[in-house]
């Protein structure tokens, strides 16, 4: 992962000029608060003033964990697959939907789904055929597999600048992967607070604490390094949170914004911010997930979500809403009158 070292600050020269120019439009100062805010990260990602984001795409990464089988997800494991056919199929899924409505191309990834097969519109890259294994007993991958799908991220995020692409962003699919999502940001914390878990997608009261002890449980298993997001992820970590950490650190090596969803996003975000904090500037969250470990990681990285709708589906569909939201902020600083040529 040599190409961390090209991570720089933001451009600090344009954000000074996107915020002079939101000066002379015509409102009062700081009226149109995150909106202003926005225009001004976005400059200090690309290094112009002035931003537009013509090529949308939204990453939407399959994965399948062991952690399943001890009982921590209500669903069944298969739904992994049929959802991923679901999206490919351009069937109206959640994030079909909202992709569509914000003008965003879905790529749908396989990294590891058990029982899916070749699809025109799904990009196989199948690092684990099965998934994770179950990181109650073992590790969930290997540390060379973790660098392996690091870099795919990476990847895709440098090729998506060739593209054209000025705006990505992350989306997940695989049935219990909140349990390793909050077990990677407890060790990232460094915390042992069970209240960081959640239900996930409707647990039961005696399956909830199951979760809670599982996950607690593998943490003391592996005693993961708490500052080494590879060691995290490849203890108690999932293919999918891998490859978002890598897009959040190409994010930031090629100077695209990448924005957080919910709170497998946030996970991949903590473990990027880990290996280099200045990847911070690159990322933009959406909304803030009812899982409460998302509230706690974004609080540690001074992630602030301006979006609270109570969402917790995932697929990167507060991705898709937020970048309706940039729309509308490039909007105002490329084309609101001045006081000068109005007043």
């Amino acid at each position: 992962m040599k190409r961390i070292s090209q991570i720089a600050p933001l451009n600090s020269q344009a954000m000074r000029e996107a915020q002079e120019i939101q000066s002379t439009l015509v409102k009062p100062a700081g009226s149109l608060g995150e909106l202003e805010r926005l225009t001004v990260q976005l400059a200090g990602i690309t290094g112009n003033p002035r931003n537009t984001v013509p090529r949308k795409v939204i990453c939407l990464f399959g994965s399948d964990h062991g952690i399943y089988d001890e009982g921590v997800c209500s669903s069944p494991q298969d739904f992994t697959r049929k959802l991923m056919e679901v999206y490919a199929s351009s069937q109206n899924g959640g994030i079909n939907v909202l992709a569509r409505q914000a003008g965003a191309e879905l790529r749908v990834y396989d990294l590891g789904v058990k029982g899916l097969g070749e699809h025109e519109n799904i990009i196989t890259r199948k690092f684990l055929p099965n998934g994770t294994a179950d990181f109650l007993h073992a590790r969930a991958m290997s540390p060379e597999t973790v660098r392996a799908v690091i870099s795919f991220g990476i990847d895709l995020v440098r090729d998506m600048k060739a593209e054209g692409v000025g705006l990505i962003g992350t989306g997940e699919v695989g049935m219990g992967n909140t349990s390793p999502a909050c077990a990677c940001i407890m060790a990232g914390l460094k915390s042992r607070d069970d209240s960081l878990v959640g239900r996930g997608a409707g647990l039961s009261d005696e399956a909830f604490l199951r979760k809670k002890n599982v996950i607690l449980s593998a943490l003391e298993f592996h005693s993961p390094n708490l500052t080494d997001s590879v060691n995290i992820l490849s203890c108690v970590g999932g293919l999918d949170i891998a490859a978002m950490t890598g897009v959040f650190l190409g994010g930031a090596i090629y100077r695209i914004p990448v924005l957080v969803d919910g709170v497998i996003s946030v996970a991949g975000a903590l473990m990027a911010y880990m290996i280099e904090p200045l990847t911070l500037g690159y990322m933009i969250a959406s909304h803030e997930s009812a899982e409460p470990a998302y509230a706690r990681a974004a609080e540690a990285m001074n992630l602030s979500a301006p979006l609270k709708l109570g969402m917790r589906l995932g697929e990167g569909t507060g991705c898709a809403i937020m970048m309706q939201i940039i729309d509308d902020a490039l909007a105002i600083i490329n084309t609101m009158g001045k006081f000068q040529e109005i007043l």
